[in-house]
């Protein structure tokens, strides 16, 4: 038997034949296959591939080994790290390969935590598996599920495939406030949504804003709506700092006389 092959059985007692290869100490795991010369056709793929020079998006239709694989081997070849995911290292960022046609961009601060997290992708939204639950990429980077393209947040350079950190602008990070600029000041509304928007006020900091949203569900379930109201958490201050907040913010007249 070739080397790097190895037989055995499944559950059902039909034969199993394990490809794998030893490269710089590190043991890797090339796959299982029904035939013997498929494991073979894969430990040879993977070997002339660590002597080659073939770059990911030439990835031939014909190959045996899933395109993860062949990705972590390239970037095992070129930078001498192996990964479990579909990584390519660069000087100061590195890739997470979808197709060979398509990537993700991020910084090499967040290496270590996707060199360990599966990318999933459903319609045109990103996941990431962990512990088995998904949570939204764009969620990882502090942008919110509800959140809208171009009012809430922005990709600096148009491209949604760039997840470095200096390509994201967070306009608005809590549900129901929106940031107005003007050429004196930044100031930012809170919005609250029954059967139409109800603006709960104006405030000068993202915060308050927030805190400011809490206050007009938690009146408004007072008085008698039943809607499940989101709540914000504001992140950065003290409990007291947010009680303090929250007795003293001022909402909405309006607000507070709405009744069922």
């Amino acid at each position: 038997m070739s080397t790097g092959v190895y037989e055995d059985k499944l559950k059902n007692g039909r034969a199993n034949f394990r490809a794998s290869l030893t490269c710089k100490r590190k043991h890797i795991s090339l796959g299982s296959y029904s035939t013997r010369i498929k494991a073979e056709n894969a430990y040879n793929f993977a070997t002339d591939l660590l002597n080659g020079k073939a770059d990911i998006p030439s990835y031939p239709k014909s190959c045996p080994l899933l395109f993860e694989k062949y990705v972590s081997i390239i970037n095992l070849r070129d930078n001498g790290i192996y990964f479990s995911t579909p990584i390519y290292l660069s000087k100061r960022e590195f890739t997470y390969w979808l197709s060979p046609e398509r990537a993700l961009r991020f910084d090499l601060d967040d290496l270590f935590y996707f060199s360990g997290h599966k990318i999933m992708e459903r319609g045109s939204r990103f996941f990431i598996a962990e512990y088995g639950m998904q949570t939204g990429l764009k969620e990882h980077f502090g942008i919110m599920s509800f959140a809208v393209p171009g009012r809430d947040f922005l990709f600096i350079n148009e491209d949604e495939l760039d997840y470095r950190r200096e390509n994201i602008e967070i306009i608005n990070r809590y549900h129901g406030v929106r940031r107005i600029d003007s050429l004196l000041k930044t100031e930012y509304k809170a919005i609250i949504h029954l059967r139409s928007n109800y603006v709960v006020g104006v405030y000068k900091t993202e915060k308050e804003a927030a805190i400011a949203y809490n206050k007009a569900a938690d009146i408004l379930t007072k008085n008698g709506f039943k809607k499940d109201f989101m709540q914000n958490y504001v992140e950065g201050i003290s409990a007291k700092e947010y009680a303090d907040i929250y007795t003293n913010v001022r909402i909405s007249d309006k607000i507070c006389h709405l009744s069922v």
